[in-house]
């Protein structure tokens, strides 16, 4: 199977884990793409019903609505059962960078106010430790170069992300700095360190946030429990 196939039967295979009656988080990325399109399929055939979802993005916000899927905002919610969501990669120890597709700092909103988070990943996304995945860093625009030059003292490699020639927007209107690292030796101290930077509003680093992870692998779909 190729990558897309097995992202595939990974989105359908988690959707098997929304329950009728649950409030659901519902991810960003080519992944989670497939798990929206199959529960929106379920419930227009009426075999999940009266779900409510809770998105990571715009692009997610709209998918989910063309395809009949009741979404409420996070602040009309007073918790989530589960939250489905992608990753750019997980380590051995099942921390994971995230943010590739631009949405980091919603999927982390959503994600702590979620009872329990499944992340649905191609095992190309598993790796021993973190780092090879360019780091996403959120940046305020005010003041961002001063950021980004500070970032490029520590030697952490920056790039601006990019949208055609113009910087990135986020759904919060914000800039995206990618970290080049390689390797991260130590990622919470990397959070501890970044999130305390003046202008910076979030971080790619998802620590010790995730449940199960939902693999997809040539010979089918694997659930591995974090916690």
């Amino acid at each position: 199977m190729d990558q897309n196939a097995l992202k595939e039967q990974t989105g359908k295979e988690s959707v098997k884990y929304i329950k009728s009656g649950m409030i659901v988080g519902l991810g960003t990325g080519s992944t989670v793409k497939y798990m929206v399109d199959e529960l929106g399929k379920q419930v227009q055939e009426g075999k999940i019903k009266d779900i409510i979802g809770v998105t990571t993005s715009s692009r997610t916000a709209k998918q989910a609505t063309d395809l009949g899927i009741t979404i409420k905002d996070i602040d009309d919610v007073d918790h989530i059962d589960l939250t489905i969501d992608g990753a750019d990669e997980i380590s051995d120890d099942f921390q994971g960078i995230k943010g590739g597709g631009g949405a980091l700092l919603w999927e982390k909103i959503v994600a702590n106010a979620s009872n329990k988070v499944m992340w649905i990943v191609d095992e190309s996304k598993l790796v021993h430790k973190l780092g090879a995945f360019p780091l996403p860093v959120e940046v305020i625009p005010f003041g961002a170069q001063h950021v980004f030059n500070r970032l490029e003292k520590k030697g952490y490699k920056p790039t601006w992300r990019m949208d055609g020639d113009q910087k990135y927007r986020t759904d919060e209107n914000n800039y995206i700095i990618d970290l080049h690292l390689g390797e991260i030796n130590d990622p919470k101290a990397l959070a501890d360190e970044l999130i305390h930077m003046v202008g910076v509003v979030e971080t790619g680093l998802f620590l010790n946030r995730v449940n199960d992870v939902i693999v997809g692998t040539q010979n089918g779909p694997k659930v591995l429990h974090a916690r």
